[in-house]
Formats: C-alpha cells, structure tokens, sequence
C-alpha cells in the first residue's frame, strides 16, 4: 500500500454530507497503543491481533513499535480489511541525561532519566526525512548491537550447560522477530530451547537454574509467559549474567525524539507510568503540577497511559487534572509482554472505565484521526508550525476526526 487511504477521503463538508441522517455513538471504543510483532507483541502474528480486536468490538488501534515503522503498511491493510481506523504511531527509548545524574526516575522505575515518548499520528508513509532516517538506522543499528552481544553471553552460558546448544542472531531473528530482535524475544528463544531440548520438567528445570547460576526456578514449564518473564529477569536484565548495558550514544535526548517526530509528521506525546501495584509514583510524575510545567516546557501537551497498571482512583484523578489543561489524552495496553489480555483498555485488574475516561480517551483518538486526515490531504494538523498544538481549535477538530472515523467505518464495513 504506496498510498495513504485518506487521499481519498472526501473535505470535510463532504464528510458532513456523507453522514447526514445517521446515527452515530457518542463514542467508540478506542486502543491507542499497542505493539506488533514488528517489534515484540504478545499476539504472535497480525491476523492473531485483528482477530481479538474484531471480537472486542474495537473500532480505533494505534500502532505503536519500537524504533521501527516496518509494520505500517500490514497494519493499515489489516485496518482496512476488518473495518477498524488505524492510528500510526512509534516509541523511543531516550535519556534525560540531568535527570539521571540526580537520579530522578522518569516513566521507566528501574532507570533514572530513562524516558519513552511516543510520537502519535505519524504520516504515512513514514517518511521523517534523510537525516532523521539516519538517526534512526544508528539507533536501531546500535540496540541489535546490543542484542549481538547478549547472544555471545547467553551462549557461553549455554556452552557450560550443554556444549550442543547455541543461538545466533540470525536464527532468533527469522524464528521470533519480524524486525528488530528485543530482549523479549531472546527469553522466548532460551524457554523454547529448553523446552525443546529437556521435555522433562524436571531436567528443563535443572538446565534453566544452571543458567540462572544456581538460583531456583519459580515458574511452572506450561506457564510460558511467567518462564519467560522469569529468564528475562534472570538473565538479561541488570545484574543477569547475560545483560548488556546500552551505550549511552544509543539514546536520543527528548528534544531529538521530539524534532524527529513532528519532522515525520507526528504528534509528541508523553507515555505517563502513574502508580505502581504498591501505590508509588515515579520522582518526575509524583506532582501532576510539575509534570505538566515540565511537558509545557516541552511543548509537549499530549499524554497517553496504559490504564492496565493503574488503579481506577489515581487514574481519574491524574486524567481529570490534564483533560482540564486542555491536555490530549489516550489509552492502550501495550500489549509488549508474553500472555495475552484483552485489547479493550480497563484498569488494574480488568476495572471497567466509565463513560467519562471513555469519552476523553475517544476525544484523544479522534483528534489523532484528525490530524492525521488533515495531513494527508496536505493541511495543516493539529501540530502548528511552530510546534504548539492547535488548542483553540480542539473541539472542532475532535468533531471532525469523529467525522472521518465513521467515514472509514462505513465505507470499508460495507465494501
């Protein structure tokens, strides 16, 4: 798909005209966030994620890889064939290098001055420019680097319990990874190779500890996400015997993402982690008023949460306080570990989100819609040239991408 179906849509009075007479919901449900097995997803293959989202009656998804647009073109073809509208967007991983020497945590709780952003309604086709594009060969050419180094160091491990065994790059790669190889997709590689190899649990059991270095496994051999949460931990995470740490000249500072993003045509937008099963925040969102000032500062007034990890109460409170800053607001579920929950976005433990969160999330995924509608038909979206948002226009424009959804939805529902 060369092409960008919104070419075709028609302006905006000719959208009016199409849906006279028809009666549309107030809102829809809406899934802004998750990840493909472009980058690692917990659905094993696009048509596995399509068919869930068909069944939970979702009607707005957003693409949202590592690094990597590789998926769009599948993703806009799969939309298309199941009637839902597509959100194209992307996530880095970048380094707030000041925030990491005072050793402020941003939206990553294990690493300070680590930060995600994500980059919303991207343009497509992707294209950021030549030497965005340079970037972000570097980028991704230097976390496969990493991935390179973590194989050498599991397979000298592999080597002491079993001289027969070995990984190489290439082999995970065309087994597991339709782009770029993650630390993810290493856990599955070692679970599978264990399985393979040792089909008694108690052997497999015995070959995983030796890799573990003598620590006891807790995860029971059918249980395949909680093994492969447990060797990523274990292994290839900080303090495993596997772990590679990335070099700093990896990470892009957030100014670069942000350049980058609105360069390709997108929206910067903040992933917020909020609270933790045990109630904690991180240093850099524990006072909503700071994190606000700090994302203005920015020019940064999109925010997206993943309602799953927060409890139903913090989470109100937190998107009431930004929807009333005037703040575009989205949901998903990430989707970027093994097992599979649903797509529809709830909070912690599947609590369901009233009508209110629906409808901000609903308004957050329609100015997307907009946006996106209005760039490729070479207008300007909701991002002005000088890379404040077009506030002022919120409302009209969360009317106007509510216009090219059911636009969408009507014409590929009944083609």
């Amino acid at each position: 798909m060369s092409r960008n179906f919104l070419n075709s849509f028609p302006n905006p009075s000719g959208l009016t005209d199409s849906l006279n007479n028809k009666r549309v919901p107030a809102f829809r449900e809406a899934n802004g966030h998750i990840h493909t097995p472009y980058s690692f997803s917990s659905f094993p293959s696009m048509e596995a994620l399509f068919c869930n989202a068909v069944n939970e009656n979702i009607k707005v998804l957003g693409i949202n890889d590592f690094f990597v647009t590789d998926g769009y073109e599948p993703f806009a073809g799969a939309c298309i064939n199941n009637a839902i509208f597509p959100l194209f967007n992307i996530e880095f991983i970048g380094l707030m290098r000041e925030e990491q020497k005072k050793g402020t945590r941003i939206n990553d709780p294990n690493n300070p001055g680590r930060i995600y952003f994500s980059g919303k309604g991207l343009d497509y086709p992707f294209n950021p420019g030549f030497f965005n594009k340079i970037k972000l060969r570097r980028v991704v050419r230097e976390s496969q680097e990493q991935m390179r180094e973590m194989i050498g160091r599991l397979n000298v491990l592999l080597s002491k319990a079993d001289p027969s065994l070995t990984l190489s790059y290439d082999e995970v790669r065309s087994r597991y990874a339709m782009s770029l190889v993650r630390e993810r997709h290493l856990a599955r590689a070692i679970k599978e190779m264990a399985a393979s190899r040792f089909p008694e649990p108690e052997r497999q059991a015995a070959f995983l500890e030796s890799l573990y270095g003598g620590r006891k496994t807790k995860a029971q051999p059918d249980d395949h996400a909680a093994l492969e949460n447990e060797i990523r931990s274990n292994l290839l995470k900080s303090g495993g015997a596997a772990f590679v740490e990335e070099k700093e000249s990896s990470f892009m500072e957030p100014s670069q993402i942000i350049s980058l993003i609105r360069a390709a045509g997108g929206i910067p937008c903040y992933p917020v982690l909020l609270d933790d099963a045990s109630g904690k925040l991180t240093e850099f969102e524990r006072d909503p008023a700071k994190l606000h000032a700090s994302l203005s500062a920015m020019k940064v007034d999109c925010i997206e949460l993943i309602p799953g990890r927060n409890d139903i109460a913090v989470l109100k409170d937190f998107v009431r306080f930004f929807h009333k800053k005037n703040f575009l607001i989205l949901f998903g579920t990430e989707h970027n570990a093994p097992g599979i929950e649903p797509l529809l976005v709830s909070a912690r433990g599947g609590v369901p989100l009233d009508d209110e969160l629906k409808r901000i999330a609903w308004e957050g995924a329609c100015l997307v819609a907009a946006h996106q509608y209005l760039r490729a038909q070479g207008r300007q979206g909701y991002i002005l040239p000088d890379g404040k948002p077009s506030s002022d226009q919120k409302k009209e424009l969360a009317v106007l991408g509510h216009m090219v959804i059911e636009y969408f939805l009507i014409k590929y529902t009944t083609e």
